[in-house]
């Protein structure tokens, strides 16, 4: 569910098509589904995966589950072996980082930041979802798509809406043209046969899971499938399995816009600090004014309003990283100094080649798992709406899906979500997460009878758990250890609340208030993207 753009974090590995392969022979009719061979592994080279004594390795499956014996595609499969006895052995843990579109082998080392231990009687696995990252086809369509000078978000004149136009139906024809035949098998109904398969490959007859944002979604639809299949079950940042995909986006608007304030207010209160106002409607009105400054001159040439509107997304998603856009902004404001703007823009929107993996993949998901709107018409009427309401992000969100609209692959009806038979899994979210709205939460834990809910109260972080959050990360470790979840409550609520991770105080050295080890904080930018 994250709608900025990922930092790359694999090389492209060529054109789209190049890697899909044709199986030796068709099953004859009748014959079992498809069976992954074990997976061969061997030393990873990625950095951080080899400091860990990582192995790497692909799982075989088919581009069409429906086609067993048709073209083949590879997932990049990591993996970090459990160090306990084989009598403390738990079994594979998968991990997804959210999305969808986020590569997540790197997610192998996800272990190592469980509380009490309790990550070691795992064996981690991270996996890349088909066409993402180290997986063979990895899409890209248009590595500059997120590049400098685009219009400004809120089409307040028929030309600007008319340029997102253009783009997004650009894009969207790139897309096909790249993806060819794989669009049309992308959906999360195929990545969760695909988790199935990897757990085939392993050789096990259970595997646990951890989900952070879309992965949470990704989740539901596995253990729906696959009940039997699932020994334990972390969700942080739960997806509303009711509002796929169309109405989930509304959501956000309304959240972010309400978690932007709160950012506001923090900026006042440090006023000493970023000197932008010492009241949160002040902070306001002078992020809206800049912003419309910059339809006229971009900050260094290259900052216009929709760049900016990207820089203040992170705020809205997460407590870190406060400091750094504050900082940058006041850069502008009081000097006119556009370095921290650009540098935090381009860290989170490269150019290079295939860098436009994650978003390509987001769409190729969310454009199908199910239907949006045909008309313009309706578009256009609920944006509006909203965005008199909220209207940080509302248009921004909107075109970022808009090349649902013109998507070569066909939508199916939303995967059905039903916990009825699955055993007792971990639900995680704070309060005030605006990427996944707190109501997703409770809508999954009604559908999953035997869930228990932590909430972080009046948090806004998203997907924040194994950050150093003692009463969150220790209630995973004991749920990973041994089974163990909170009571379950009566009535519509969370089963343990927590206080929320922590912002950040700029007048405190920034070692002593680091929730957790540096490469956490690198997995961080993994998670929802």
């Amino acid at each position: 569910m994250k709608r900025i753009w990922a930092a790359a974090t694999v090389v492209v590995l060529g054109a789209v098509g190049a890697a899909v392969t044709s199986a030796e022979a068709a099953p004859p009719r009748g014959a079992p589904s498809y069976k992954p061979a074990p997976i061969v592994w061997s030393p990873c080279t990625d950095t951080s995966l080899k400091a860990q004594g990582a192995e790497c390795g692909f799982v075989t499956v088919p581009m069409d589950y429906a086609n067993p014996g048709g073209a083949t595609i590879e997932l990049a499969v990591a993996r970090v072996k459990h160090t306990v006895p084989a009598d403390k052995y738990q079994g594979p843990i998968l991990v997804n980082p959210g999305g969808p579109g986020g590569a997540g082998r790197g997610m192998a080392t996800l272990g190592s930041h469980v509380p009490k231990q309790a990550g070691a009687g795992y064996d981690w696995i991270g996996f890349d979802p088909r066409g993402v990252g180290a997986s063979k086809p990895k899409l890209t369509c248009d590595s500059d798509y997120a590049g400098y000078r685009r219009p400004a978000y809120v089409p307040v004149t028929p030309a600007i809406e008319a340029a997102w136009h253009a783009r997004s139906r650009k894009y969207a024809a790139d897309c096909a043209k790249a993806g060819g035949a794989l669009l049309r098998h992308l959906r999360t109904e195929d990545s969760v046969r695909d988790i199935d398969s990897i757990r085939q490959a392993l050789g096990a007859e259970k595997v646990s899971f951890y989900g952070f944002s879309y992965g949470t979604y990704l989740g539901q639809v596995y253990a729906t499938r696959f009940p039997e299949r699932v020994r334990r079950m972390v969700l942080d940042g739960n997806v509303n399995p009711g509002r796929i995909w169309w109405q989930s986006n509304l959501d956000q608007d309304i959240a972010f816009d309400r978690n932007i304030k709160i950012y506001f207010r923090w900026l006042a209160d440090h006023d000493a600090v970023y000197h932008l106002g010492r009241t949160r409607k002040a902070v306001e009105q002078l992020y809206y004014r800049q912003l419309a400054a910059l339809g006229a001159k971009p900050a260094g040439g290259v900052i216009g309003p929709a760049e900016l509107t990207d820089i203040f997304l992170q705020p809205g998603y997460y407590i870190f990283g406060w400091e750094q856009v504050g900082q940058a902004f006041s850069s502008w404001v009081t000097k006119k100094d556009p370095a921290g703007l650009k540098k935090l823009y381009d860290d989170n929107n490269p150019q290079t080649p295939g860098s436009d993996n994650n978003y390509a993949i987001y769409l190729a998901v969310q454009c199908t798992d199910a239907p949006w709107p045909a008309s313009w018409s309706t578009w256009s009427r609920e944006n509006w709406r909203v965005h008199h309401r909220a209207p940080f992000e509302t248009w921004g969100n909107a075109w970022y899906n808009a090349p649902c609209r013109h998507w070569a692959a066909p939508a199916k009806p939303a995967a059905r979500v039903d916990g009825s038979k699955v055993p007792p899994i971990l639900l995680l979210s704070e309060t005030l997460d605006a990427a996944t709205p707190y109501s997703g939460s409770l809508e999954v834990r009604r559908r999953f009878p035997r869930a228990a809910l932590i909430e972080g109260v009046n948090g806004t972080t998203h997907a924040g758990s194994l950050f150093g959050n003692a009463c969150v990360d220790d209630a995973v470790a004991d749920y990973l250890a041994t089974g163990a979840l909170p009571a379950r409550a009566r009535g519509d609520r969370s089963d343990k609340q927590c206080k929320p991770l922590t912002p950040p105080d700029p007048g405190q050295p920034a070692l002593k208030r680091s929730a957790g080890p540096a490469d956490r904080m690198r997995l961080q930018r993994l998670i929802g993207r």
